[in-house]
C-alpha cells in the first residue's frame, strides 16, 4: 500500500505518491513535476477540496472534449491524470465531482 501525500505547496511531484489532496482557498496554480521517461507512464488522483474555478492546470493537460471540468466550490472531487511521454501531454480525468 501507499500513502496519500498532503500537497503543502502546488508542485505534485510524482516520484512521492500516486494520490495527492488538498484543499483550496483561493486561486492556485498546480504544476505536475518528475514523470517517468517516455515511453513509461505516470498516473496519478489528486482529490481536491472547495476548488471551484480556482485551479489553473498546466497547458499541458488535455481534456475530454477541450474544456475542463468545472469543480466544486464546497466539496470534493476527484481528478486522474495520466501520461506516457515524460508530460508533455497529460490527460486529464474527472474521476468524481462532488463527491458526497
Amino acid at each position: 500500500s501507499e500513502s496519500a501525500v498532503s500537497l503543502t505547496g502546488t508542485a505534485v511531484d510524482c516520484t512521492q505518491g500516486t494520490y495527492f489532496y488538498k484543499t483550496i482557498s483561493g486561486a492556485t496554480t498546480l504544476t505536475f513535476t518528475n514523470p517517468a521517461a517516455s515511453g513509461d507512464v505516470t498516473s496519478f488522483t489528486l482529490e481536491l477540496t472547495n476548488a471551484s474555478t480556482n485551479v489553473t492546470w498546466p497547458a499541458s493537460v488535455k481534456w475530454a472534449g477541450g474544456t475542463e471540468p468545472s469543480l466544486t466550490a464546497t466539496g470534493v472531487d476527484i481528478l486522474t491524470f495520466i501520461t506516457r511521454d515524460q508530460g508533455t501531454t497529460w490527460y486529464g480525468f474527472a474521476s468524481g465531482l462532488d463527491m458526497q
